[in-house]
């Protein structure tokens, strides 16, 4: 138990996604002093990062700033700060500026970036989307690609701007294929005057052999036929080889393309590294089942960076990490054993389109219409506050009825 002369105990949370935004919460009546570090001022709800990057929303929509999150909590404070390394022998983080906090207790929150698996020369060519800068660096190429394809008189060339490629079909690359297919058909109709956007290609290509890899086969297949239906292209079992500034090569194949997603794999963060404890091949640390640190009771790590068999890398299971591993750090400032942590699986949902998605509630699966008004309210009811709550449920009513997307701005211009 601590003593009441004793010195407050200083617990540092890297990173405020969504699992050290739940540790933080959790932490609000502890006798302790709370330091949130992260590299932006603001919490992102990634799940509708696709919406941004697709002009269905403005960045605000799915962004609070941390600081007004966190302002009732008196006992705790919060700084601004690309993270370096971690000192685990001096219990200290490391910033880039030189800067360092020292704690008595960590939580390494710092999730994850994309991964091309080695061939990180693809990068420039084929943006992943993780930030709220990946976001809007994806919807400037695609806008500026349908602009370009105005402007050019060569049908090849005009061809090559109007093939949008996605990599990788997990739920982003669903996500993005099925809402690109939406904007060309629906949002831009009538728009440009040199060609029909209507004829644009969006090709989803897979390495596995169906969509949705982790969901049920039926699900997957259900997906597949939906986003067919939206006018996606969807290919599988080919693996990408080579991406460029003018397309995308699977073995002896090749595809002209002047826009290509990256969708198809994550990388940890690098911060994993710096504890000095076992990783798994994508860098995931590999935790104690109380989510600490092997050799270090002291380190809780959460979210996509924790290795944790049978718990996916989505937004639910973070909040869980989070939360369980504040719990594990309550019990031990008052002299109790920390418990193991149990994840609790809620299901799985992916959207396609308008009134399509797929949903895995374990025994009850839901497709269409169904599992899209399932995804539709379960976005808004967990979005960070009421003000983005309703300004989301206002852009989705009215695109809703018209098809428009108004946030069709372009801030960074290539050309």
């Amino acid at each position: 138990m601590t003593q009441p002369d004793a010195p407050i105990p200083r617990i540092v949370i890297l990173g405020c996604g969504f699992g050290g935004l739940w540790a933080a919460q959790h932490l609000r009546k502890a006798h302790a002093k709370v330091t949130v570090v992260d590299r932006t001022n603001y919490h992102l709800f990634t799940p509708l990062l696709y919406q941004v990057a697709t002009a269905g929303l403005s960045a605000p929509d799915i962004a609070g700033p941390i600081r007004h999150i966190l302002a009732d909590q008196r006992n705790t404070t919060v700084l601004m700060g690309n993270v370096e390394s971690i000192d685990v022998a001096a219990r200290k983080v490391k910033l880039a500026d030189g800067g360092e906090v020292e704690y008595d207790s960590l939580i390494v929150a710092t999730g994850a970036t994309h991964s091309y698996f080695g061939h990180d020369a693809w990068a420039p060519y084929a943006p992943g989307l993780k930030t709220l800068d990946d976001a809007l660096e994806i919807r400037s190429r695609v806008l500026l690609a349908f602009e370009r394809a105005e402007r050019e008189g060569d049908a090849a060339k005009r061809a090559a701007w109007l093939t949008f490629v996605v990599v990788g079909a997990g739920a982003t690359g669903v996500e993005l294929a099925g809402t690109l297919a939406e904007i060309a058909r629906q949002t831009l109709k009538g728009e440009f005057r040199n060609y029909d956007p209507r004829n644009a290609r969006v090709v989803l290509v897979e390495g596995a052999d169906r969509v949705l890899p982790p969901y049920p086969p039926e699900l997957s297949e259900k997906a597949r036929i939906q986003l067919e239906r939206l006018g996606v292209t969807v290919w599988l079992g080919k693996r990408v080889t080579g991406v460029d500034a003018e397309g995308v090569t699977m073995g002896d194949e090749r595809l002209e393309s002047k826009t290509v997603l990256w969708a198809a794999g994550v990388a940890s963060s690098p911060l994993g590294a710096s504890l000095g404890a076992p990783l798994d091949r994508t860098g995931r640390v590999k935790v104690e089942p109380d989510l600490s640190v092997p050799g270090h009771e002291e380190i809780f790590v959460v979210g996509d960076l924790a290795a944790v068999e049978g718990v996916p890398g989505i937004a639910p299971a973070a909040k869980q990490m989070g939360r369980h591993a504040a719990k594990n750090i309550l019990a031990r400032l008052a002299g109790r054993a920390t418990q193991p942590f149990r994840y609790r699986d809620y299901g799985q949902l992916a959207t396609i389109g308008r009134k399509s998605a797929v949903a895995d509630f374990g025994r009850v699966k839901l497709w269409g219409f169904p599992a899209w008004f399932v995804w539709l309210w379960a976005h808004i009811y967990f979005l960070i506050n009421f003000r983005n709550r309703l300004a989301v449920m206002i852009d989705w009513a009215w695109s809703y009825w018209t098809f428009q997307r108004y946030s069709r701005i372009v801030t960074k211009r290539t050309w």
